[in-house]
């Protein structure tokens, strides 16, 4: 019997984007059964639309959020975007009904803006591109009916986003999240690199790590494989297919898991990334103060501000080396692994030990200067 192919879906931000797309065309006198956005990967999305009308001057429209196979509490929820057109060019954003609001630092968004992350404010403001001329702007008041109840069953409270959910989506496509089908479909990115005889390979968590191998680094696309969350089974499949150097490349927050032991890096499997962080601020002199800031931070950005505040830096190629360690063990000495920390914004952190004499040996670090 075949097997499903499960099917991709939409982030709150592709959902949103597309409500503000046909609020807009609905202030021009067309009202869509279907928009068309792009995502910050370029890739189209065409999405149904609910409904879109004026009202009071305003463009309304309601889209429907759709996550595809996967298993997201926001799947089937209204997302509803109001636009108002203004003589002030430039794009506002609202936090309307259900969207939260941030209230601690750390996050993508300052605090006091609306958590609306930087993914769906370029996806609109694309749109904004696209249908209003440069010397007009428009107010975008994203409202999620449900979203102060959707918001209880994320990490939002612990976060500091208040007042509801996160509209959210670095590439603007929810991947389905069924386990055993989801690890399946990542081996054939390494099936290919044994094909071209490959034995170094590049392996990233998320969508940072892999930019800013593309961007910094300049490592080619062909060498650079997605891990998601799977991170000890992409090793594990990555050393069965032959290669015999790996270089993990992703944001801190994710791979400082690896440091202290954890190869499944999902926020319910494994966390204990500001116990992490605390502990090595500790051994390098961290007042008690200090490991108490960092252990109440919701998240490791917030954390690194305080680590950088007090000159604790040199944590960084501690806790490289710690996960290059950690997963050389793993593996059972089968292969050499080198790690690689990069910030939200793309920058390299830190490199461990074996990283940096690959880095060397291939050229990235020439590159990246």
């Amino acid at each position: 019997m075949a097997k499903k192919v499960l099917r991709e879906g939409y982030t709150t931000g592709s959902t949103a984007t597309a409500a503000m797309k046909a609020g807009l065309l609905a202030l021009r006198g067309e009202f869509p059964s279907q928009v068309t956005v792009e995502t910050p990967q370029h890739r189209e999305l065409r999405i149904p639309v609910v409904q879109a009308e004026v009202r009071d001057g305003r463009g309304w429209a309601q889209v429907l959020k759709d996550g595809g196979d996967d298993m997201d509490v926001t799947h089937g929820t209204p997302i509803e975007v109001t636009v108002e057109v203004t003589d002030t060019p430039g794009v506002v954003f609202i936090a309307g009904e259900g969207v939260g609001t941030v209230t601690k630092p750390g996050l993508q968004i300052r605090v006091g803006e609306p958590a609306i992350n930087p993914g769906p404010r370029w996806m609109m403001q694309r749109v904004y591109g696209e249908l209003l001329p440069p010397e007009k702007g428009c107010v975008v008041t994203v409202s999620v009916p449900a979203g102060r109840t959707l918001a209880e069953k994320t990490l939002n409270p612990v976060l500091g986003v208040v007042g509801g959910i996160s509209i959210i989506g670095t590439s603007g496509i929810v991947k389905p999240m069924s386990e055993e089908a989801y690890k399946k479909s990542l081996i054939p990115q390494l099936t290919v690199l044994r094909a071209a005889k490959k034995k170094l390979c590049l392996l990233a968590p998320g969508r940072i790590g892999h930019d800013a191998a593309l961007r910094v680094l300049h490592v080619q696309p062909e060498d650079l494989v997605e891990t998601s969350n799977f991170i000890g089974f992409m090793l594990e499949e990555a050393v069965d297919k032959g290669m015999t150097e790996i270089v993990l490349i992703g944001h801190i927050g994710k791979l400082v898991k690896v440091a202290s032991g954890s190869f499944h890096t999902h926020n319910r499997m494994s966390d204990g990334r500001m116990e992490t962080l605390a502990a090595y601020a500790a051994l390098n002199g961290a007042s008690q103060e200090t490991v108490r800031e960092i252990l109440g931070c919701a998240t490791t950005d917030g954390a690194l501000e305080i680590i950088v505040r007090n000159g604790l830096e040199c944590i960084y190629p501690q806790l490289a080396e710690r996960a290059q360690v950690r997963a050389i063990r793993y593996l059972h000495n089968e292969a050499r692994v080198g790690v690689i920390f990069v910030t939200m914004q793309g920058e390299i952190l830190a490199m461990s030990s074996i990283a940096e004499e690959i880095g060397r040996r291939e050229g990235w670090l020439k590159q990246s200067s």
